[in-house]
């Protein structure tokens, strides 16, 4: 069964509020979505980024897959990264190919009349999440009624909130959250927080000490991913889990990671690194090295392949993309009670609502 040339198009939507992390702020999200027909059967893939990743699937990768074979995903992988070679693979690039390696996962398993959790093998019935959210600009109301949607309403027992605000620069603040956040949730949730790379090395290891005053158990990104040494620093210090492995776009970073004794969970986005494919990939080499994994970001590109893992700690329920991927797509899961059970439904589940969705659509 040969594909047909790729469909591409580009959303963007504005947040429900204004959000930033310890490095960052935004208004908008944009989503990139990838179609891939074969016979009868279409598969979709998406991804979170600038538009940009969507001409470049249209203009470089979409020629490069038309007319290959639905089932050999392995080899479209492959193709598709030798064809970026000179562009380089990590950002735009690397966000393409993953959306196109979901898409083709959802087709072939739509082909062979599968779920793709049964497609993939699962090895778990239900995969835990974390609520993940608390933006640095969030006020304390807004902040609290989150969690407590999360912990008292949801009943999830894991939660993450931002912390770095002003790349380390309102450390008082971020304290004074942590403590805040630890007051709504009570000690029946797990803790966790994501500096998102804003602290120097030394100011990570005393935020994290004053973290520990109130039983933070995951601190994400205390220092720059890219800084392996000062992430080894902040672990070796710290009595929490330090973790990263979000902005990896493809085996040898998280190989580096890994070999570094960086981190003590590997986090994986398949919408960068590569799609499943290279998630697969990524999460055998952690499991090689003791290591668990958790799924970062999109969280329904995540139900199916998470379930495949032995290795895994849980996927981020993360709020952006929740909400997108609650308004773009019939057959979104529900995390009541801290899990998510993949669709058992053809693929991962998910249609997309196209004509619902029009007035976002930016190309």
């Amino acid at each position: 069964m040969k594909l047909h040339l790729p469909v591409v198009s580009v959303y963007t939507v504005p947040t429900d509020a204004p959000e930033a992390d310890g490095t960052l702020s935004w208004n908008t999200t944009t989503m990139v979505i990838a179609e891939v027909t074969a016979g009868d059967a279409t598969g979709t893939g998406w991804t979170y980024g600038p538009a940009a990743i969507g001409d470049f699937l249209r203009d470089h990768l979409a020629p490069r897959v038309e007319g290959r074979d639905a089932l050999d995903i392995p080899a479209t992988h492959e193709a598709m990264c030798r064809t970026v070679r000179d562009a380089g693979r990590a950002g735009v690039a690397g966000c393409a190919i993953s959306a196109l390696d979901i898409a083709l996962w959802d087709l072939k398993s739509r082909l062979l009349e599968l779920p793709l959790a049964r497609l993939l093998g699962a090895c778990r019935a239900r995969v835990p999440v974390y609520g993940s959210g608390g933006f640095t600009t969030y006020h304390d109301t807004h902040l609290a009624a989150q969690l407590n949607g999360w912990v008292h309403g949801q009943h999830i027992p894991r939660v993450k909130i931002k912390i770095g605000e002003d790349r380390g620069g309102a450390v008082l603040r971020d304290v004074t959250r942590v403590r805040a956040a630890r007051q709504v949730i009570g000690n029946e949730a797990e803790l966790y927080v994501e500096a998102n790379g804003a602290y120097t090395r030394k100011q990570a290891v005393r935020v994290g000490h004053a973290l520990a005053e109130h039983g933070v158990g995951w601190f994400e990104e205390p220092v720059s991913s890219d800084d392996l040494t000062g992430l080894r620093l902040v672990r070796d210090a710290l009595p929490c889990d330090v973790t990263a492995g979000a902005h990896g776009y493809d085996l040898p970073y998280f190989a580096r990671m890994i070999t570094a004794g960086a981190v003590d969970c590997l986090q994986i986005d398949a919408t960068r690194c590569g799609g499943l494919t290279e998630f697969l990939r990524a999460a055998a080499l952690a499991q090689a090295h003791g290591l668990q994994v958790s799924a970062h970001r999109a969280p329904h590109a995540h139900a199916a392949v998470a379930a495949a893992l032995p290795n895994l700690r849980h996927i981020e329920w993360f709020h952006d993309h929740v909400r997108l991927e609650d308004m773009f797509f019939d057959g979104a899961l529900d995390p009541t009670g801290g899990t998510i059970t993949p669709t058992r439904g053809l693929g991962h589940g998910l249609t997309l609502r196209a004509e619902e969705v029009e007035r976002y659509r930016v190309a």
